[in-house]
């Protein structure tokens, strides 16, 4: 049974293919290589599907959105009619769980200490990228709830400064699916149904090797991020395309057909 509408949830209709891209961790340079490859296989008909990380780790945090903005432009302009809006997905990444974290940190139970662990988690140059300093922001945290809101106040109006960037940042999904196929970030918790999953698309990678039958109605669960890095995995049932890009190793994208398997696969 299909999930019923929900506006945490991109339902991706009348695809011939999906692409799925893989982790970027803010490798701008990557991204554009890949995206130079994907726009002489992208068909009418096909999807892509954004798997979460854009930001953090890497230092070309606003380059590598000014890139995922153009791209989707570039996209939809050679493709219509064949190609809408809502046929280009944002998924939420771990790294963009934390910064929209980071710019509530105010409202946090132990704001330093909260803070601390972000940055010790990869938040720290997207921080830097929107002109943010992190010993500030420690500071910011010990002086109280009206300090640290104008220093989160400064980095989210630093981000409005870049063209597309809050659009992209906004209207983030959780998760993105065909009739038969499920694409996530990091993880499904294969006990819970779709709409029950919550912080297990982000945090939830242990249980991925979990699933050893169809989830549900889906053929395949895709996912763009392993915590243990441990290369791309195609399996029955699921299928791992994070390449370690942003830790030394590529950026992956791969095409899925209806059925689940993989058509195509390129790096960059």
């Amino acid at each position: 049974m299909m999930p019923a509408a929900d506006e945490r949830f991109a339902v991706l209709t009348r695809a011939n293919r999906i692409w799925a891209v893989a982790s970027i961790h803010a490798e701008a340079g990557r991204l554009r290589a890949l995206h130079a490859t994907l726009e002489t296989k992208f068909e009418p008909g096909d999807r892509l599907v954004y798997l979460g990380n854009y930001i953090g780790i890497g230092n070309a945090v606003t380059a590598t959105l000014d890139e995922l903005v153009r791209f989707r432009r570039l996209l939809l302009a050679l493709l219509s009619p064949y190609l809408e809006a809502t046929d280009i997905v944002y998924l939420r990444g771990a790294q963009e769980e934390m910064w929209d974290k980071l710019l509530q940190l105010q409202f946090a139970i132990g704001p330093a200490q909260t803070l601390d662990w972000m940055l010790s988690h990869g938040v720290e140059p997207t921080v830097r990228a929107y002109g943010g300093d992190p010993v500030e922001g420690r500071g910011r945290a010990r002086e109280g709830v009206l300090p640290l809101t104008h220093w989160t106040s400064a980095l989210r109006n630093a981000v409005q400064r870049h063209p597309g960037h809050t659009d992209v940042l906004n209207h983030l999904k959780r998760a993105a699916f065909t009739d038969t196929i499920l694409f996530v970030h990091a993880g499904i918790d294969p006990g819970r149904p779709l709409t029950e999953q919550r912080d297990t698309f982000w945090w939830g990678s242990g249980y991925f090797a979990e699933i050893s039958s169809a989830f549900h109605q889906f053929k395949k669960v895709v996912r763009g991020y392993d915590r243990s890095r441990s290369g791309v995995v195609v399996k029955e049932f699921t299928a791992t395309i994070d390449g370690g890009c942003g830790f030394g190793g590529p950026l992956v994208a791969a095409c899925f057909t209806p059925q689940g398997d993989v058509a195509e696969r390129i790096e960059a």
